[in-house]
């Protein structure tokens, strides 16, 4: 079974989102995601300043199996992007929910978080797919 953290809150699609202290969203890919996809060769993530609604896509991670659209959790303002993911598209598989994060976003209406899945809840669809 794959990791799946507490505190987080989960889109159905697979990404993760966690609300920082001082009120932004990072957002990245879960584990049970990366381990899915397998080895992650390429991350294309959304531009600083880009607006994108919730469920809207925000980028594509390419693994050697395959490409998969990576989807906006909630609506917001994308504030910064993951460089490291550029030289080191593999800290997706090695460490999803810390160093592998893909981009930061200013919510529009962080209640929105308030929709998502709880671990649980996330770990129970990942179980019944």
């Amino acid at each position: 079974m794959s990791h799946t953290p507490n505190e987080l809150k989960y889109a159905s699609t697979h990404e993760w989102a966690r609300l920082e202290e001082d009120g932004t969203v990072t957002v990245g890919i879960t584990d049970h995601a990366q381990a899915a996809l397998g080895d992650v060769v390429f991350v294309e993530t959304p531009e600083v300043g880009a607006v994108l609604a919730a469920g809207d896509e925000a980028g594509v991670v390419e693994s050697v199996k395959a490409a998969s659209d990576i989807y906006s959790p909630l609506a917001g303002e994308v504030i910064a992007i993951n460089q490291l993911l550029e030289d080191d598209p593999e800290t997706v598989n090695s460490d999803p929910y810390n160093e592998g994060w893909f981009y930061k976003l200013q919510p529009a209406d962080p209640s929105e978080l308030d929709a998502l899945l709880s671990a649980a809840d996330y770990q129970q669809q990942c179980e019944d797919e």
